[in-house]
């Protein structure tokens, strides 16, 4: 098996313990859980599923990790708590609205409740030093293990070389030789280690969480200033993945679907919220959030018009619902090079 640039016989581990292995699904976490599996350590796979990772895709993907681990798989949905990370990080956001370090506390805080619930020693990662730069350095690797409650019972196989010792070490439940000193956004360590350990098949390295994304995090933004951090619940947060996002006033944003199936899902999130659909013509279902004016709520029909199928200036009828009420308005669409179009639009 490989060791740095070399290779090294893999013996077993002096004594037989349980670790819970924090499993992403990507290549890092697949190749530490198979590693210490390889050492005589009884693994259990654990994902902490959140809104911003949650897909019945993504939990197929891993079932078939883990068949091929030959592991049992838990997964924890934490989505409601862990909105809360998201509003309020103890350690700031990232470039985006990505709170890096404090997901990274809260998931490893997930995982200490289930190593208790299941009786395993500790929990193992695939973190790796120096690959990520808020979040994978020594000083916030190292603060993640004490803010997580974990301490010294967190093992990152990959790089537990170049980091203090861990109970799973000193314990002599692993022997230190037989674990890495990975460090570095390379991955090329890890695939060569796959291959030594037969995995074949794994995800190829993705962008980052949708909050590190300019769009969705100027969204969430406008959202936290104008409805308050404990009013964006899961239902918003949800939203704001969907349609284009138009601030038409302090009062007033208007949700634009852009195509037919964001369409049944804006009228699916359309309660409590006034909803504005073309009568006769082909066009977007259309949000709005506030307390519009008359005048605003005009404003926001001729902007749903524009994206109507229909020329430039043309009267567009409109069916206004709210609050059970219903009414139909006529308004002329707006000019494609409005300035407003441009100004009004969250996130540019």
């Amino acid at each position: 098996m490989m060791k740095n640039s070399g290779h090294v016989d893999v013996g077993p581990a002096t004594k037989t313990a349980k670790a819970i292995a924090a499993m992403s699904g990507g290549l890092d976490s697949i190749v530490a859980a198979a590693l210490v599996k390889g050492l005589g350590i009884d693994v259990i796979l654990l994902h902490v599923q959140h809104f911003f990772s949650a897909s019945e895709k993504k939990c197929a993907r891993l079932q078939q990790v883990a068949d091929r681990l030959e592991l049992p798989l838990r997964i924890v949905d934490a989505s409601v708590d862990h909105l809360e990370t998201v509003r309020r990080p103890k350690y700031g956001y990232g470039k985006g609205m990505n709170p890096c370090v404090d997901c990274r506390i809260f998931l490893l805080q997930v995982a200490k409740r289930v190593m208790e619930e299941e009786g395993a020693q500790f929990v193992i990662t695939g973190e790796v030093l120096g690959q990520r730069p808020k979040s994978q350095h020594h000083r916030e690797l190292m603060r993640v293990a004490e803010e997580s409650g974990l301490g010294n019972r967190l093992l990152r196989p990959l790089s537990a070389n170049l980091l203090p010792d861990t109970l799973p070490i000193t314990k002599g439940w692993l022997r230190k030789e037989d674990l890495l000193s990975i460090q570095g956004r390379s991955r090329q360590q890890q695939i060569t280690l796959a291959a030594e350990l037969g995995i074949t098949e794994y995800p190829q390295s993705a962008g980052g969480c949708v909050l590190t994304e300019r769009v969705y995090a100027a969204r969430l933004r406008d959202a936290f200033d104008h409805l308050g951090r404990d009013s964006v619940d899961l239902e918003q947060f949800r939203l704001l993945r969907c349609g284009r996002h138009f601030r038409v006033s302090e009062r007033a944003k208007a949700i634009i679907g852009r195509n037919e199936s964001e369409n049944e899902a804006l009228a699916g999130l359309a309660e409590g919220r006034i909803r504005i659909d073309p009568a006769e013509v082909m066009g977007p279902t259309t949000l709005i959030e506030g307390d519009p004016t008359d005048e605003e709520l005009r404003l926001v029909a001729s902007l749903a018009a524009r994206y109507c199928d229909v020329d430039e200036g043309a009267l567009v009828a409109f069916d206004v619902r709210d609050q059970g009420a219903s009414r139909r308005v006529e308004v002329a669409a707006l000019d494609r090079d409005d300035p407003r179009i441009a100004a009004w639009r969250i996130g540019g």
